[in-house]
């Protein structure tokens, strides 16, 4: 039979449940909507902007999203509204059942936050389903003796609507033998019931047909209808009885398929047909029907599909007994399912950050995710633990969501990348875990200056060096990356000399290496004292600088040079005089000469290279002093020509020469004499130049007489003197020591006018150079005075300035003297054509 056509309309109905479900309320932390099932896809819910206190903008900008915990989206987030609305079908029944409340939780994750709002939204039921019967038709067997009032049970309807909109009553259609009693049971579940209200007569109608209607409470109201075939057996006195009034078996949940749970048994004393019993379910969902299957002649119930405690922990369903004839007896039967841990934990990760800077502070979250078990009991229970010796730990949020957060700041440098391992590990025997692996890379930042392995470098480089020559590279290290490990090097500024340390050296900024712009001269000068400093390409830049010592190296490019005797301009040969009557080692002369270079380049030695006299003169090797071999001999030449080197020890070595012409003579009439041999050319002028000489001397000689009379007055003076400071105590203790420096002055006189009176000679001319006495070994120094006792430093400050006086007088003496001497041998020796020449 066609079940009635549902009339009337809806639509107001539902669009008074749509604007209900517009209502929205926060309680317990939770923000609550209600919207009507079967609603149209994108039906408005509620305006999740406005309850989280942003606007539409920032929902995006701050990456709102819904997280659902594995079941189909059911709403969506409008983001141009703020508005939550419905992403597909919502059917009530589908998701709750019979609960009297159905609800549907989700969360709404703020991104940029990792912030969770719980979101619940209640499902109202709409009358979408009429009352169905499970089957369309029912069988009824009542014994034609049977007295009127016997009840007996009929098959409910099932309505999967809640409230009124579910099973409220049953009707009969109308009939002579029949009535309907409607019995309501503990759950609030009513069962219809066919009371007999005539005795039945076998004879006279052996079946009955009737209509049995199940209408509900909506509006309109919706109703089903199943029929009923009441068949009048014969009598049948006694019906089967059930060993138990209700079975129990508690199984694990991981029983195999097939396995027999329990067997029913039910006993009827009749015999026959109308003691044979047969076993069926009674009042069983469609569902229950799927799971477990009982045999109608043995009783035993068995699986048909693997049993899960997640699913169900507990099945009722009642089984019935009847007898050929059809008299019923029911029984209950109770299944309990043992929870077995036969589910690993689930993890899943809400939210993760792939890279962190390496300076993002602690407590910094990086990671949301939430773990459950699907198990019960300690088979549910789940710890989280991530791997050892990081810098992270887990915080606990909302519900069963977890953070992962910093526990300190972290090092690029140490650690550039993290491979984090989330083990979460239920509480079943066996234990079972899952293991989820997290990779968070650490950003670099510039927090590392770039640094010189060492504090300072020494580089020596050769004088005379190509220019554009690289002497040096300096190398620092900066353990950040990319542009903040890029390192450029750069000279500090100064001067050398008055000129920029640019135009000495460079360096290449990119390579470090330093380059020679100039080439060093050891002899200009030996060491320049250098600063690098390197940066790197970091924001804010970082530097660090080294000192670099650059020191030249000597090389040999300089030739002794010869100070003494002083080379002539004109080509003339110097001269100097060596008596007749010397004794072997006498000193003739000494070459003095000196080297720019340094070191072994500038240790000297002398040697004779060419005499004209082989094995009269000797030159001492490191001294130049020029002495005589052996005695001197009346046949040996008057005029000795020597040629001496000077040689350093340069690689390779360097050498000077310089050409010594030695006059041979006791005396200096002597040398008169043996010079008056030679060829003068003669000269009307000649008796002329006589008479200024003798003038000339007896002028000298008067100077000379007057100076000594001078100074002989003036050593009285201060003689006379120095006896009144005696006579009062008080000496020299206050004179200055810079007072005392004549000694130091006479002996300089000395040596330079050794160095200035000389004659020349070439094939007509001669050239003479006059040795000085060594004044030295009568003469008393100031450093023999100042080694004295210091307590009698009065005394002998004063010896030692009556020293000096009288070695001053002695050198004026002298000079005169020999003035005199050589101003009568020019008269010889260096007039050429009227010409008098000297030095």
């Amino acid at each position: 039979m066609a079940a009635p056509e549902r009339g009337g309309d809806y639509r107001g109905f539902i669009l008074l449940s749509i604007l209900l479900g517009t209502q929205s309320e926060a309680w317990a932390g939770h923000i609550l909507y209600s919207v009507p099932e079967e609603t149209d896809n994108g039906s408005f819910v509620g305006n999740v902007a406005k309850d989280l206190g942003l606007s539409a903008q920032e929902l995006a900008e701050r990456g709102v999203r819904i997280v659902s915990r594995g079941r189909a989206q059911l709403f969506a987030l409008n983001p141009r509204s703020g508005s939550l609305v419905t992403a597909g079908r919502i059917d009530r029944e589908e998701l709750c059942a019979q609960s009297a409340r159905c609800l549907v939780s989700f969360n709404i994750l703020v991104e940029n936050k990792m912030n969770l709002y719980a979101i619940e939204v209640e499902i109202m039921d709409v009358n979408d389903n009429a009352p169905k019967f499970l089957t369309e038709e029912m069988n009824v067997k009542i014994m034609e003796n049977t007295a009127p009032g016997m009840r007996f049970p009929l098959k409910e309807a099932r309505d999967p609507d809640v409230g009124t909109n579910s099973l409220q009553s049953y009707q009969l259609n109308p009939n002579r033998h029949f009535s309907l009693v409607v019995q309501t049971g503990d759950d609030g579940t009513k069962y219809p019931e066919l009371v007999l209200e005539r005795v039945l007569d076998r004879e006279e109608e052996a079946i009955h047909h009737l209509l049995l209607t199940a209408s509900d409470g909506g509006d309109p109201p919706l109703s089903g209808t199943s029929l009923i075939q009441v068949a009048v057996v014969d009598i049948n006195d006694h019906a089967p009885i059930f060993s138990l009034p209700q079975y129990q078996v508690t199984v694990p949940e991981n029983v195999p398929v097939g396995t027999i749970l329990l067997t029913v048994n039910a006993i009827d004393l009749d015999e026959g047909l109308n003691g044979e019993v047969t076993y069926s379910f009674w009042k069983m969902t469609p569902k229950i029907l799927q799971i477990f299957q009982l045999n109608s002649h043995t009783g035993e119930l068995s699986t048909l599909e693997g049993l899960d405690y997640e699913e169900s922990s507990y099945y009722e369903m009642e089984v019935q007994a009847q007898d050929g004839p059809g008299s019923m007896t029911r029984a209950k039967v109770r299944i309990t399912i043992l929870d077995v841990n036969d589910n690993a934990p689930e993890l899943t990760i809400t939210s993760v950050s792939s890279s962190i800077p390496e300076d993002t502070p602690p407590g910094t979250v990086i990671a949301l995710f939430y773990f459950q078990d699907r198990d019960s009991g300690k088979n549910g229970e789940v710890t989280c633990t991530i791997s050892e010796n990081l810098p992270f730990k887990l915080e606990r949020s909302i519900d069963n969501y977890y953070r992962l957060v910093t526990t300190k700041q972290l090092d690029r440098e140490i650690c550039s990348a993290y491979n984090i391992t989330l083990k979460t590990t239920d509480g079943g025997t066996p234990p079972l875990s899952t293991e989820t692996h997290i990779s968070v890379k650490v950003a670099d930042t510039n927090d590392n200056p770039p640094s010189f392995p060492h504090s300072s470098y020494s580089v020596y480089v050769p004088e005379n060096n190509p220019r554009g020559t690289s002497i040096f590279s300096l190398t620092a290290h900066d353990p950040d990356s990319d542009e903040n490990a890029r390192v450029t090097y750069s000279l500090d500024e100064d001067t050398i000399q008055g000129a920029p340390l640019s135009s000495y050296v460079s360096i290449n900024s990119d390579t470090g290496v330093l380059y020679a712009l100039h080439s060093f001269d050891y002899e200009q000068f030996r060491d320049l004292q250098l600063r690098v400093t390197a940066h790197d390409s970091g924001d804010p830049q970082l530097s660090s600088n080294v000192s670099l010592s650059l020191f030249v190296l000597d090389q040999n490019d300089n030739a002794p040079e010869i100070l003494y005797p002083t080379i002539p301009t004109d080509g003339s040969t110097g001269v100097e005089l060596a008596p007749r009557s010397a004794e072997p080692g006498y000193l003739v002369t000494k070459v003095v000469a000196v080297d720019r270079d340094s070191g072994q380049n500038a240790w000297l030695s002398y040697r004779l290279l060419k005499a004209s006299e082989p094995g009269l003169f000797v030159v001492g090797l490191h001294t130049g002093e020029v002495r005589t071999a052996r005695a001197l001999l009346d046949r040996d030449a008057l005029k000795q020509s020597l040629v001496v080197a000077v040689q350093d020890h340069g690689q390779p070595p360097l050498l000077a020469t310089v050409t010594l012409t030695v006059a041979v003579a006791d005396s200096i009439p002597d040398v008169l004499a043996d010079l008056g041999s030679l060829e003068v050319p003669q000269d009307s002028d000649a008796p002329a130049l006589t008479l200024y000489l003798v003038v000339a001397v007896a002028t000298v000689s008067c100077v000379f007489l007057a100076f000594v009379i001078v100074l002989l007055v003036l050593r009285l003076r201060r003689w006379s003197t120095s006896r009144l400071l005696q006579a009062s105590g008080r000496g020299l203790e206050g004179v200055p020591a810079s007072h005392f420096v004549g000694v130091d002055r006479v002996q300089a006189f000395l040596q330079t006018y050794s160095h200035e009176v000389s004659l020349t000679s070439d094939s007509r001319k001669s050239h003479l150079i006059f040795p000085q006495p060594n004044y030295a070994d009568t003469l008393i120094s100031q450093e023999s005075c100042e080694k004295k006792d210091p307590l009698l430093a009065p005394i002998d400050f004063q010896e030692c300035e009556d020293e000096a006086q009288s070695i001053q007088v002695s050198s004026v003496i002298s000079f005169m003297f020999i003035f005199l001497r050589n101003t009568i041998l020019c008269k010889y020796l260096f007039c050429e054509g009227s010409v008098l020449k000297m030095w």
